[in-house]
C-alpha cells in the first residue's frame, strides 16, 4: 500500500483544472504503452466536472481512447435516463466527446433493465471478471477516482456499515443507504485498493472533519476513506477550504 500525498490547489476551478491536467498526461502515458488501460470514475459534482475538462483539454484528442475502459465505484440504482446516475453524468460529461467504443465503457445496470438490485450486483461482478487479471476476478485499475462525503464515506461504502468490511466479493448491493437513492451498487474495498494509482478529490468546508480523520488514520469501519490506499501512489486533491486539517507534513510541496 502506498503512503497517502496531498495537494492543495487554491480554490474549486483550480482543483479541477489541475486534476484533469494530471489525469490527461497520465492517460496519455498509459496508453502509448499499448495495453488495456483501466479507469474507475466517481460521481458528484467534482467528479463530472474534472472530466468535462478533461474532454476540453487540448490534449484530449491525442490519447488513442480506443485503449481506455471506464468503470464506476459505485452506481445509484434508479433509472437509466434519471440524472442521479452516475454514468449518465459521466457522458455528458466526457464519454460522448471522446471516441471511446460503446464496450469500453461498462456501465452498471439500471433499475428499469428487468432485473433486482441483487443480479445487477452479481451481473457487475460478473463483468469485472471478464477483465481479471492474476487469478484476481477484477481488473487492477489503472486510476481509481474517489470522491469523500462529509461522513467520510467512499463509493457507495458507508461508516459503520458491513459493506465496508466485506473481503470476499467484488460488488455488493447496498440498501437503505444514508445518502439518498436508497439503493445502489458498490466496489468493495478489496477492489478499491487493487488500483495502481487511487485519486481522492475532496472540495468545499464540509469535507474538512473527514478528510482530517482519512489522513489521521483513523479506522475504516467508521470513515471508509481511511481503507483507501493504492498500491503504487494514493494522492488527495483538495482546494483549500477542504484542507482545514490535513496534517502539514502531508501536504506535498514539490507539486
Amino acid at each position: 500500500m502506498s503512503d497517502r500525498r496531498v495537494v492543495v490547489l487554491p480554490d474549486k476551478a483550480q482543483l479541477v483544472e489541475g486534476v484533469a491536467n494530471r489525469f490527461v498526461g497520465r492517460l496519455a502515458q498509459l496508453t502509448q504503452e499499448g495495453r488495456p488501460v483501466h479507469i474507475s470514475l466517481t460521481g458528484g459534482s467534482m467528479g463530472s466536472a474534472v472530466l468535462a475538462a478533461t474532454a476540453a483539454h487540448g490534449w484530449a484528442s491525442n490519447i488513442d481512447w480506443s485503449l481506455v475502459h471506464f468503470w464506476w465505484s459505485d452506481e445509484r440504482f434508479v433509472p437509466r435516463a434519471d440524472a442521479e446516475r452516475n454514468a449518465g453524468q459521466a457522458r455528458d460529461a466526457l464519454l460522448e466527446r471522446i471516441s471511446v467504443p460503446a464496450e469500453n465503457v461498462h456501465e452498471p445496470a439500471a433499475s428499469d433493465d428487468g432485473i433486482t438490485l441483487d443480479q445487477a450486483a452479481d451481473a457487475y461482478a460478473a463483468e469485472l471478471a471478464r477483465y481479471g487479471e492474476d487469478d484476481r476476478p477484477w481488473p487492477a485499475f489503472d486510476v481509481c477516482f474517489l470522491g469523500v462525503g462529509p461522513d467520510g464515506h467512499i463509493a457507495s461504502l458507508f461508516p459503520d456499515r458491513s459493506e465496508v468490511l466485506v473481503t470476499d466479493r467484488a460488488v455488493l448491493p447496498v440498501r437503505e443507504s444514508p445518502k439518498p437513492p436508497p439503493e445502489r451498487i458498490t466496489f468493495t474495498l478489496p477492489v478499491i485498493n487493487t488500483s495502481a494509482d487511487i485519486w481522492m478529490v475532496v472540495a468545499g468546508a464540509d469535507k474538512a472533519s473527514a478528510l482530517g480523520l482519512t489522513l489521521a488514520g483513523a479506522g475504516q469501519a467508521g470513515v471508509p476513506a481511511a481503507g483507501a490506499s493504492g498500491t503504487a501512489d494514493t494522492v488527495v486533491f483538495v482546494d483549500q477550504d477542504a484542507a482545514a486539517d490535513v496534517p502539514e507534513d502531508l501536504i506535498d510541496p514539490e507539486y
